[in-house]
Parts: structure tokens; C-alpha cells; sequence
């Protein structure tokens, strides 16, 4: 059965029998002891219910007793009092302190000597940075310096430029108990909010998402700098005002920033290119975490480990399912003046179609005087311009095309209006003409669902003819 030994001192022994059994000494029919005879042959039929025949001794031979301390000497006869276990605290509460770190001992590899198990209370092994700037998110070490990411601030502080050791091991300096410096600030009032899940690094550039200033930063050899700022001032400001999910990665493939903002309607992964120093891409797949690894980019989703770009031949899988690639253009070229664009050309590979071709409105018309008018919102769209391959077809033997033509590698095609409705005064209705009237006009160039559809979409540029009439 187990016992409870209480010890006063810092100390725990595991203790374990090395034998434990009943010992019987066996008598005669007329009661008398066999002298020496234990657990021999029983002479007679022991009563198992009187225990007449018999007599039991319980035997308990050594015990083992191991020491719990990791410096407790081998095969010591007794062991001192040690540290003692617990401290008395005339009022009992826990201190949690948002805005500090505290390191252990050092490692010194030149000899193996390792206090990294070692938090000496009676050593200043704590730093803190301005609690005004909000709680410690991620901390990330670079060479001799150590990345402190606060709520509202970014800090850097030296860790072990003051140690220097001894042939012995010992830390000799100045300050011999110096391992981590005295944070610093960079200049900027930005931080990672609440949102670790943002920072991912590539070599001396550091990024991660501002939420609570609708930016995503990057800090590199200069100092901070807004990356949302390129293109993307409006986008972010608007997606990170909601309560979402964030979670980046740096793709070393491909030398991009991946950063995935859910928030509950909608999980795109937007692209930060380092070549070419902006934003390049939108995609539709939402990893849960993600990692490089040996040039190689992995993202986690749905308890599984995929890695991305495994296969050059199978562009725009992800996770099982087929994507389909889109990018949008607004053509204004002359932006006072009235127009009509009358075809659109594209240079690249064949398998795109103009999606969707629509102009800006002509106007609202409110004015209190005439009720009459209405709303007089409206805006013509384009008949979808089928690819190359989509758009062929025979009669009579004869080939044509209802989308794209090509020439000299240069597909174009004509606009021609859908029909889906007649500004006043019109004589013909909008399918029956070509071109479409506006100030702007706004393309969408997706690719097709059947030619080569796991293949690669090159699209280097997209242009309109217009007149100005």
C-alpha cells in the first residue's frame, strides 16, 4: 500500500523494494517447529482456514532509493538539506507582466557548458520595453540582436555582446550578467497589434500586418516601411477593420510574402513580390499555416501538409480543387473626354476571354424640380468575348470565329453590347451595335474552362481601341 513521506527540504527520492515475499516454517502433525525449514515441503495438510500447520513471517529485504536532484552525487550515503522547496508569502498573487522578457543562463558551445535550465531570482534577468505601447506579441532573434514586436511598437535589443567566456566556461565582460541589452524602439508608431499569426521573414526582411493602423509592414535594413502603401492603401484599410483570422508565410519559391486575412465572408491570400517590390496577385486558397523549408513552400490545411508548386505542369490546384485565374483593367485613357471603345487586343497565350466589359454610369438624376426623371443610373456591358479555341466554329464548311482572332500573336476582338438593356432615346438596342460609349471602361480577362486548363496563362499586356466620339 503507498505511503506518504513528507521531506522538509528540496528533495524527492523514488524509493523501490528489492524483495517483498511471506516466508512459512512448516511444523509437525503434533504441532512441533521444523527447525530451519522455510518454505520447504509441507509435512501434513496445513489448515488454510485455522492456519494450523504453518506459521507466516512477512520479509522485507533492502530498498533502492533513487535521488531526484540532477547534481545529486552517485552512491552518496546522505544527502544535505538543500534549497529549500517553498518560499512563505505573507500575501499571495501572480504578476503578469506584458511588456517584459526574462532569459535563463547562457550556452557556451566551445566546452558544452549549458545554464539554459538556470533563472537565478537573485540576478536582474528581466528587460522591459514601454508598457505604453501595448503587451510583447512575437519575439524573433537575428544574429546579435533580439526583435521585440509590441501591440504599437517594434524594438531591437543586443543579446550577448557583452559575454565573453573564459577557456573555463565562465562569462567574463563588464558586465558579466548582461545577455540580453537594453531594447530600443525603431522609429514609426507601428506594431503587430494582436495578430502573430502575420510575421514571416526572408532573409533581413521581417513583415507582418498592423491591424489597429490598417497597414502591413515591412521591417528591413532601413527601418519600418508601409508595403500596404503600394497599391494597396484602400484594400487593406477596409479588409483589416473587421475581426478576422490572419496568417502569413514567405514563399522562398517564389520570393513572395503570402498573407491570408479571413474574415468570415471571405479568405483571400494576397502577394507581395520582393523583385519587383508590390503587390502582384490575389489567390483563392486560404492556408491555416504555412512555411518554407529548403526552397520548398508548404502550407497545412485540413490536417494535411501540401506542398506548394510541386507540381511546374499543374498550374492553379490547390488543395484538390481547380482554379481559374482573372484580372481586371480599367481603360481610361483620355479621362474628360467622352468615347467609344470598339475592340479589345491582348498579347499572350491562348484560353482567355474577356469576362466582363462594362462602362461607367451616365449619371443620377434626382433634381427635386423634375420627378419625373427618376433615377437615370445606367450603364452598358459588353457581350463576353469567347477565347480563341471557344470561339471556333464551322458553317458550311467554312471557319470561323465568335470570340478572339488572332494575328501576328496579337489576339483582339470587338465589343459588341449585350442587350441587358436601352438608354432612353436609343434607336437600336445595345446587342445590335458595337462598341460601348463611355468616359472608362472596366475589363475582366479570365481564363477559359477548357483549353489547357491545368496549363500555364501568360498575359503580358491587354489594350483598347477607342475613337473619340
Amino acid at each position: 500500500m503507498a505511503t506518504t513521506l513528507e521531506v522538509s527540504y528540496f528533495n524527492t527520492f523514488w524509493m523501490k523494494r528489492l524483495k517483498n515475499f511471506t516466508k512459512y516454517q512448516e511444523r509437525e502433525p503434533d504441532g512441533t517447529l521444523l527447525a530451519g525449514n522455510f518454505g520447504g515441503t509441507t509435512i501434513g495438510t496445513p489448515d488454510l482456514v485455522t492456519g494450523a500447520g504453518y506459521i507466516e513471517s512477512n520479509v522485507y529485504e533492502d530498498w533502492f532509493i533513487e535521488e531526484s536532484r540532477i547534481k545529486g552525487g552517485f552512491n552518496d550515503t546522505s544527502v544535505d538539506f538543500g534549497n529549500k522547496a517553498y518560499i512563505v508569502e505573507e500575501e499571495e498573487k501572480q504578476t503578469r507582466r506584458q511588456s517584459s522578457v526574462i532569459y535563463s543562463g547562457v550556452y557556451n558551445a566551445k566546452n558544452g557548458i549549458n545554464n539554459t535550465n538556470q533563472f537565478p531570482i537573485g540576478e536582474d534577468i528581466t528587460r522591459s520595453v514601454d508598457p505604453a505601447s501595448g503587451s510583447i506579441q512575437r519575439l524573433h532573434a537575428e544574429n546579435t540582436n533580439l526583435i521585440i514586436l509590441q501591440e504599437r511598437k517594434v524594438n531591437r535589443a543586443p543579446v550577448d555582446k557583452d559575454v565573453i567566456f573564459t577557456q573555463e566556461g565562465l562569462p567574463l565582460s563588464a558586465d558579466a550578467r548582461t545577455v540580453v541589452g537594453t531594447p530600443s524602439a525603431f522609429e514609426g508608431n507601428f506594431g503587430i497589434s494582436r495578430d502573430p499569426g502575420s510575421f514571416a521573414v526572408y532573409g533581413y526582411n521581417k513583415y507582418f500586418t498592423d491591424r489597429d493602423r490598417g497597414v502591413v509592414m515591412q521591417l528591413g535594413p532601413n527601418g519600418l516601411n508601409p508595403i500596404s502603401n503600394y497599391g494597396m492603401i484602400d484594400y487593406f484599410r477596409d479588409k483589416l477593420v473587421n475581426e478576422s483570422n490572419i496568417t502569413a508565410g514567405y514563399d522562398v519559391y517564389n520570393k513572395n510574402y503570402a498573407l491570408t486575412i479571413d474574415d468570415g465572408l471571405s479568405a483571400p491570400t494576397v502577394v507581395f513580390d520582393d523583385i519587383i517590390n508590390g503587390w502582384v496577385s490575389r489567390m483563392e486558397y486560404n492556408p491555416e499555416l504555412s512555411t518554407s523549408s529548403r526552397g520548398i513552400y508548404y502550407t497545412f490545411k485540413n490536417q494535411a501538409i501540401w506542398q506548394q508548386n510541386a507540381d511546374p505542369s499543374n498550374y492553379n490546384n490547390f488543395y484538390g480543387t481547380q482554379r481559374y485565374s482573372s484580372v481586371s483593367f480599367v481603360f481610361n485613357p483620355d479621362p474628360i473626354r467622352t468615347k467609344t471603345f470598339n475592340t479589345i487586343n491582348y498579347t499572350g497565350s491562348n484560353g482567355w476571354q474577356a469576362q466582363l466589359l462594362t462602362s461607367d454610369y451616365t449619371g443620377v438624376d434626382t433634381n427635386p424640380q423634375q420627378p419625373g426623371l427618376g433615377d437615370t443610373t445606367y450603364s452598358d456591358i459588353g457581350q463576353t468575348i469567347l477565347s480563341y479555341d471557344d470561339g471556333y466554329y464551322t458553317n458550311n464548311g467554312i471557319e470561323y470565329r465568335a470570340g478572339f482572332d488572332r494575328k501576328q500573336n496579337i489576339y483582339y476582338a470587338a465589343i459588341k453590347g449585350n442587350g441587358s438593356g436601352t438608354l432612353g432615346g436609343q434607336i437600336l438596342n445595345t446587342s445590335e451595335t458595337t462598341g460601348l460609349k463611355a468616359q472608362f471602361l472596366t475589363l475582366t480577362m479570365q481564363q477559359d474552362l477548357n483549353t489547357d486548363v491545368t496549363g500555364a496563362k501568360q498575359l503580358f499586356s491587354v489594350g483598347a481601341v477607342y475613337s473619340n466620339r
